[in-house]
């Protein structure tokens, strides 16, 4: 009976120890202000972030780790009231003038009107890769979840769990994806009332500042890349999947493409791949080959 009751005993005292060290992950552990003059602030013993934005300047953060290939999530609540001129921005990026780059960028707008949620995909330094979309809910009122699964078949932008765009890999029909370079992820609140909203004919009312986003629950399922190396290892994706990062291989199921169809037909308003004005000479590859 004792050897029973030392046995729960240290079952439990793991099982705590588990939870204080979820805890501690936060974003001092996790991230660096990177600019702003204070206008980013860690708050709540590392489990807040807020970026704000003045007349003088906005703000932004980086990741300290570098990423080849993760499912990342972060819970995001946007500007209130007028956020018109304003970009909130969420993206992975690598360095150099041949960079890959995954976006989410938030639009903001006048009061009652609604946010735009703008993505993008570079490769190689070449993005216009554009596609917008509405929300199903109102972002300023909540935090919500906005996620990017990143593997070396597709990239998958979420929301709350829900996929609103996927972009594959299509190197075999001469279209650059993203799978050489580690990228740390960025964000950033900054003033682009020249393009932002409504073409930049609304202008940002800094009587309204400052404005500010708040980020909370930041998750990495990801290969962290340090030294030249990835702590995937160097087995391939399948390998690494059956270790514990089943994401790397990971697709969207029937049920998941069927969501994500009804995201596009009900709330898509720009989609690059059916520009046919803007790419005269005939659209991008990935837009014409068939899923």
């Amino acid at each position: 009976m004792a050897s029973s009751t030392s046995t729960v005993l240290v079952i439990a005292t793991i099982f705590l120890a588990s939870l204080i060290a979820a805890s501690t992950a936060n974003f001092y552990q996790d991230f660096d202000i990177t600019w702003g003059d204070g206008r980013a602030k860690i708050l709540n013993n590392g489990d807040l972030l807020t970026l704000s934005l003045d007349k003088a300047s906005g703000s932004g953060f980086q990741s300290k780790k570098e990423y080849l290939f993760g499912n990342l999530d972060m819970q995001l609540k946007l500007i209130p009231g007028n956020s018109a001129g304003t970009v909130t921005s969420y993206y992975l990026s690598s360095k150099g003038s041949a960079w890959d780059e995954i976006d989410f960028e938030f639009l903001g707008n006048l009061t009652g009107e609604p946010y735009i949620l703008h993505t993008n995909v570079f490769s190689q330094g070449k993005g216009n890769r554009e596609q917008q979309f509405y929300l199903w809910f109102d972002p300023t009122a909540d935090f919500h979840t906005y996620s990017i699964l990143w593997n070396p078949q597709r990239i998958v932008f979420s929301v709350d769990g829900t996929p609103i765009r996927e972009f594959r890999n299509l190197e075999s029909a001469g279209v650059p994806f993203p799978k050489s370079q580690a990228m740390r992820i960025y964000s950033s609140l900054w003033n682009a009332d020249d393009w932002a909203t409504q073409g930049g004919r609304v202008k940002t009312d800094w009587s309204r500042a400052p404005f500010t986003a708040s980020y909370r629950n930041f998750e990495a399922n990801a290969c962290v890349w340090s030294s030249g190396s990835s702590s995937c290892g160097s087995n391939s994706p399948s390998s690494s999947a059956s270790g514990g990062n089943a994401w790397l291989t990971e697709e969207l199921d029937s049920k998941e493409q069927e969501r994500m169809k009804w995201v596009q037909k009900n709330y898509m308003i720009y989609n690059y791949c059916t520009d046919t004005k803007r790419f005269p000479q005939g659209l991008p590859a990935e837009c014409t080959i068939s899923s």
